[in-house]
């Protein structure tokens, strides 16, 4: 509205001017190249106004003619780019429904059509990887780390193909130079997993020290992390240097309470040094919480020179801290057990096998066993075998689908870090043997040999 205002405005004096001018009188005399021209100041100013918008019109034209080539290559240009975009579009869908010679084809026209568009070389890649050509996926994403705007990209690529063909240094080349440029979640974690993997839990520590400072990983996960190198170390250092271990258990279970892996180190540690009380103080206050058998196996040892009798009013004790938990409860049988005092044995296991409750292959073992030391081989040592070839597996370690005797930090399949939980194995999972925790009905009676670290899972023999 306003503009309006001062255009009527505009529009108003310029009309008075050209009145007052066609008013005047007088004329205009010009004499060139031998003429004279007079004429009035009207036709004048006239004549110089048509000069004018005829000399613009010529410009015009002339402009329009020289650019005339590039606006029709410009259409063709904008045509071609709206077609390839098109076509990506097309082949990203292709891809997403698993369309191996839709994408295929679709990463071809936009190689053509859109040579320098970064999403070509992404369908190209994906293209490749969808169709099991590993070779024109690198090279894909080796394009794309030639530019800046792609090249975080092109080195996630190339760490997943690497990881495909298990290449774990140049995984790692890969991950490193990705964490470099940006501090991504994706490339800190392949960084840590991999010095995890080598051991190197020094330069691990760092690692994760720097995803936490760009805050690449959150805290609690942080700090679960920590949990697991420090225990590593401690395991690593449990040997030769006592006290950093002890340091770095102990740093670990404030970092992660009830922290089971690193309770079992620095309490093997201070039993080791002579320091008994407070290695039984320690399991104890995790035991309360965190009832496990490895707790009640190194607690049970920590004072070699007693009795028989003595150890297991030891492990009656631990009981009671957590009269639920059927790991003290075995913990408590074995002790009795190898003090032949099958009476108290058999009341320890008793809430385990009362009636409605399901006892575990362990439980059912003990039992056998308790039998079989007692009475002989007979008809109930039989029965228990039976019971527990079909009970419910007990509880291991787990990762992956492999179960492994003992904690590791990692993986043994996948290098992922913390990834062993302490669960009851599905069906599909092999049995474990593990030193006191057999899971094999005929354990007890033909231990098994302590050769392997891990089982693979594996669908058991039908029964």
């Amino acid at each position: 509205m306003l503009f309006l205002f001062f255009f009527l405005i505009a529009l108003a004096v310029a009309a008075y001017g050209v009145e007052w001018l066609i008013e005047q009188p007088g004329s205009l005399t010009l004499e060139f190249a031998g003429r004279h021209i007079e004429t009035s100041i009207p036709v004048a100013v006239a004549g110089l106004l048509l000069l004018i918008a005829a000399t613009i019109l010529v410009w015009a034209i002339l402009v329009a003619l020289v650019r005339l080539p590039g606006r029709i290559s410009g259409g063709s240009r904008e045509r071609r780019k709206a077609r390839g975009l098109d076509v990506l579009s097309q082949g990203l869908v292709a891809v997403g429904a698993g369309d191996v010679a839709r994408a295929r084809k679709a990463a071809q026209l936009a190689e053509k059509l859109l040579p320098e568009e970064p999403l070509t070389q992404l369908l190209v890649a994906q293209a490749a990887q969808l169709s099991g050509d590993p070779n024109a996926s690198a090279k894909a994403f080796h394009k794309m780390t030639l530019k800046p705007e792609t090249k975080l990209l092109g080195l996630r690529g190339l760490h997943v193909e690497a990881k495909r063909r298990e290449d774990a240094d140049a995984a790692h080349h890969f991950a490193a130079a990705a964490q470099a440029i940006a501090p991504l979640p994706w490339a800190g974690a392949a960084v840590l997993e991999h010095l995890a993997a080598t051991g190197d839990w020094e330069k691990a520590r760092e690692a994760l020290e720097k995803s936490v400072t760009a805050k690449a990983i959150d805290l609690p996960t942080a700090q679960r992390y920590r949990a697991v190198i420090e225990t590593a170390m401690a395991m690593a250092r449990e040997g030769e240097h006592p006290h950093d271990a002890l340091h770095l258990a102990r740093q670990a279970l404030k970092r992660r309470p009830g922290f089971v892996p690193a309770a079992v180190t620095a309490a093997r540690v201070l039993i080791r040094h002579g320091d008994q009380k407070q290695a039984i103080k320690l399991v104890e206050g995790v035991f309360a919480s965190a009832p496990h058998p490895d707790l009640a196996e190194v607690y049970a040892e920590a004072l070699p020179g007693e009795s028989n009798s003595q150890r297991a009013a030891r492990v009656e004790k631990l009981v009671k801290l957590a009269p639920q938990a059927p790991e003290g409860r075995h913990a408590l049988a074995q002790a009795a057990l190898a003090g032949r005092d099958f009476a108290k044995a058999r009341e320890a296991l008793k809430p385990l096998i009362a009636e409605g409750r399901h006892p575990t292959a362990h439980t059912c073992l003990l039992m056998a066993e308790i039998e079989d030391a007692e009475n002989g081989p007979s008809g109930p040592v039989r029965e228990w075998l039976a019971r527990g070839s079909r009970a419910p597996r007990d509880p291991a370690w787990i990762a992956d689908g492999v179960v492994s005797r003992h904690w590791l930090p990692i993986s043994p399949t996948t290098g992922r870090l913390d990834a062993f939980e302490w669960k009851t194995p599905p069906h599909s999972a092999s049995p474990v043997a593990g030193e006191g925790r057999p899971n094999n009905p005929s354990a007890f009676l033909a231990p098994p040999a302590r050769t392997a670290e891990l089982e693979p899972a594996a669908t058991p023999a039908a029964e």
